[in-house]
């Protein structure tokens, strides 16, 4: 499967989630902790403060859950 495959197939998460469900579905697509990216995305604000940017971006561009992709 291609990358580009595979982010066509991630979707926000309903289940795993503390604000939109960004890190929950990118823990669902990669097999690690939301945890992880959670601190990882905690850690580059705190540290370079674009990751705000970044999650948003991820969030606005993510499928919905029911979205034909």
């Amino acid at each position: 499967m291609s990358f580009t495959e595979t982010l066509n197939k991630i979707t926000l998460s309903r289940t795993d989630r503390m604000i939109f469900g960004v890190c929950g579905s990118l823990a669902k697509a990669t097999d690690t902790p939301a945890w992880v990216w959670r601190a990882g995305f905690v850690i580059a604000t705190i540290f370079a403060g674009v990751s705000i940017l970044i999650y948003l971006i991820l969030w606005f561009f993510m499928a919905r859950p029911g979205d034909i992709v």
